[in-house]
């Protein structure tokens, strides 16, 4: 398979220009999309309103629940709509259209009607924005049925799993870290697909867990980095989705090396990492040689001072000392 580096922004691109070109019945619709509007806000639909019209790139104005509701109802009438809310906060504003609409629709009508909606968000967690424009939310989606909750660490990975969003006959939550759109990597330039519920092994190692997705991937590989020079072997499981999940990688991994840190950028208390130690503790606890750590962004609004805000969020760092104190090594700072 022919493959060309790029930025996670680019692959974000590829995979709506390559859908839109597959299938008429895929659109996208949402605020200052179009090439007119500037392609997006993080210039992720950039030249395809160019390419294939403002009837298949539609800007609208400033309502999320009448994006989301727009696209639920193109959806009803056999659509395949690609619906973008510009900042992950504002997501709240809709959740009624998704929680009892979309993730319902199959279950309400015995199987007869699906909701083959994917709702890109935009977390913009790291870069100043403060307490209404920061948020990593993608716990609200995981406690409702009926959805699917995706969040890519890599280029490959966006493209892959945007393009298994986009043809999913169910609702999907694709998050989009803001910090990773600049990334680069190796990605497969024809039609490229990852199904949803596996895993990736990013890193092997044996001492070690880290189950994490998103930005808490790369942060993760440099506290790596930092214990394999300590002689402290890590693994490193990223998602890719929350919903479903691999708990089987999960599991196989946690047996081998009898250690897990949980690593996320949403809320520590009642986020992901709560569902994935407890998950972890029910099926693994007889293999487990310490309790499941985790690390997460703290319980407050979030700052935008910078120094604040980065003691808000988790880092190398705080990943790192969480491992230490798991493997029973001395932790250089409190987290």
């Amino acid at each position: 398979m022919e493959e060309r580096e790029m930025t996670m922004q680019q692959a974000l691109n590829l995979a709506l220009d390559q859908a839109l070109a597959k299938d008429e019945s895929v659109f996208l619709i949402g605020e200052d999309i179009t090439d007119e509007a500037g392609g997006g806000i993080v210039g992720v639909t950039a030249g395809l309103s160019t390419k294939y019209g403002v009837d298949r790139v539609l800007d609208t104005p400033i309502s999320e629940a009448a994006i989301v509701g727009a696209a639920i109802g193109a959806a009803l009438d056999g659509r395949r709509p690609v619906a973008e809310i510009m900042i992950m906060d504002f997501i709240g504003i809709a959740i009624d259209q998704i929680a009892n609409h979309a993730a319902k629709m199959r279950f309400m009508t015995a199987g007869r009607t699906t909701s083959p909606i994917t709702v890109r968000v935009a977390a913009l967690s790291g870069m100043g924005t403060g307490a209404t424009h920061s948020q990593s939310l993608e716990h609200w989606f995981m406690g409702m049925p009926g959805l699917k909750v995706v969040v890519p660490s890599s280029p490959a990975d966006a493209k892959g799993l945007l393009t298994t969003a986009i043809f999913d006959d169910d609702p999907v939550v694709f998050v989009e870290t803001a910090r990773l759109l600049g990334t680069r990597g190796m990605v497969p330039v024809d039609d490229y697909a990852i199904p949803f519920g596996q895993a990736n092994v990013v890193r092997p190692g044996t001492d070690v867990t880290i189950v994490t997705y998103g930005r808490g991937v790369p942060e993760s590989v440099t506290a790596a980095d930092e214990l394999d020079a300590e002689g402290i072997s890590v693994e490193i499981i990223d998602l890719r989705t929350l919903v479903p999940m691999d708990t089987e990688t999960v599991f196989e991994s946690v047996r081998r090396t009898r250690r897990a840190v949980a690593v996320t950028y949403s809320v520590r208390f009642g986020g992901p990492s709560a569902e994935i130690a407890a998950t972890i503790n029910e099926h693994c606890f007889g293999d487990l040689a310490a309790p499941v750590a985790r690390v997460g962004a703290q319980f407050t609004p979030i700052p935008s001072a910078s120094v604040l805000e980065a003691a808000h969020f988790p880092d190398p760092q705080r990943i790192a000392d969480a491992v230490r104190r798991t493997v029973g090594a001395p932790a250089t700072l409190g987290s």
